[in-house]
């Protein structure tokens, strides 16, 4: 498999897992890697941290086992160095959730800017940024009010 293929099936699997509810799995793809806050402030950084970041904040739901969304990575823009083994890429996401009280609909919207190595012949996640572009009902996704990190 090329890289960009490669690549683009990391962004896919990312949005794949955390839609199953497998948030291990989820946090396993940062086992060497960061999740970086939009801002410059720092990030959660390894499958433990990563993992404590995602049980707090995402809402599963007992009858599924899910978040009960849909994550949709679109516009993928990749760019690899073959040579260094590096990667990075930008990317839209678009979450749709649908619950017993809430109809389906997208419930946030934004950017993904990813940075990649490759080791041992594999690429994986170094850094992603996530950047929040449009904001709807988050009340049945996350695990705290949304207001407290929407931007004034």
């Amino acid at each position: 498999m090329d890289s960009y293929r490669a690549i683009e099936n990391l962004l896919y699997t990312y949005a794949e897992l955390i839609d199953l509810g497998d948030l291990p799995a989820v946090a396993k793809l940062f086992e060497h890697g960061e999740i970086l806050a939009p801002s410059d402030e720092g990030g959660t950084r390894g499958t433990a941290a990563v993992l404590k970041m995602y049980e707090g904040s995402t809402r599963i739901y007992p009858d599924t086992g899910t978040p009960r969304t849909k994550h949709v990575t679109t516009n993928a823009i990749i760019d690899v160095d073959e040579a260094a083994g590096s990667a990075t890429s930008r990317s839209y996401f678009t979450v749709f959730q649908q619950t017993d009280e809430l109809p389906l609909q997208p419930i946030i919207a934004g950017r993904y800017h990813d940075s990649f190595e490759r080791a041992g012949g594999a690429w994986r996640f170094r850094t992603r940024r996530m950047f929040v572009d449009l904001w709807g009902d988050l009340s049945k996704h996350l695990l705290f009010d949304a207001e407290t990190i929407k931007p004034k």
